[in-house]
């Protein structure tokens, strides 16, 4: 016989303007009783929400966690015992950097039915923001996407190949940008190659700063997270096709 257990939505909130979250996210939102949100899914969001939807702040800040992960996961668990309809609401796309995997583990083996609401990924849409498109024909047809958690216990980066790809995009990386830097020249990138940081990509508040593999920690002094880290000749792309203007954006 089905369960009469609610059902979980990981969802993808995109990389900050309110306005590229999926029209399926956006539906979720809007049929959900309970959210459990992070600091980087656009607050705006919120507002379409139900008057009587439950709203759970999960956010975590580097090195300043409200809840731990295993916190999370139990509470996804136990929302969707009680029979309601959970969003799981995540900055960016849940499975990339995002933990939506090991959400959906736990949910499984709680028996609990989930679904999964991709989002766009900061990791495209922000350089997309900056008129830095990630390939571009004639430049380079390859780009990685990195952690920029550099030596951690989970680091798995392998320099050697990481520095040879074309567009390399770091998540996370503004408080180990040095280290990224020493790491990506040590393992032959030049250092004149073009570095652009975008703190807080696709908002209002957009802030890019450009240089190269020599110059660029020596600008980015008061740069902080979020903000994604672009190394790679397409940067130079950025002065020709830099084509927004922020503005606010309303949720239709």
């Amino acid at each position: 016989m089905p369960n009469s257990f609610g059902k979980v939505f990981i969802v993808g909130a995109g990389p900050g303007d309110p306005g590229l979250i999926t029209v399926k996210g956006l539906q979720s939102i809007r049929e959900a009783d309970v959210i459990l949100y992070d600091r980087l899914a656009p607050l705006e969001l919120l507002d379409e929400a139900p008057d009587y939807v439950e709203l759970i702040d999960v956010g975590k800040a580097p090195k300043q966690h409200r809840r731990s992960q295993d916190e999370i996961n139990a509470l996804l668990v136990e929302k969707a015992l009680e029979g309601k309809t959970v969003v799981r609401l995540k900055g960016g796309d849940p499975f990339i950097f995002g933990r939506g995997g090991e959400e959906c583990l736990a949910l499984r083996q709680a028996g609990i039915e989930y679904e999964v609401i991709p989002g766009i990924s900061s990791a495209i849409a922000v350089p997309a923001y900056a008129g830095i498109p990630v390939t571009q024909r004639g430049v380079t047809t390859a780009f990685a996407v990195v952690a920029g958690h550099v030596g951690t216990a989970d680091s798995d980066i392998d320099w050697n190949a990481i520095s040879k790809i074309g567009t390399i995009v770091f998540l996370m990386g503004v408080e180990h940008l040095a280290e990224i830097v020493e790491s990506l020249i040590a393992n032959g990138r030049s250092n004149t190659t073009p570095i652009a940081i975008i703190e807080k990509g696709t908002t209002a508040e957009q802030k890019i700063i450009i240089g190269t593999l020599n110059t660029i920690v020596q600008k980015s002094n008061e740069v902080r997270p979020p903000a994604v880290v672009i190394v790679g000749e397409v940067v130079n792309l950025h002065a020709e096709l830099n084509w927004f203007i922020p503005n606010e954006i309303e949720v239709a």
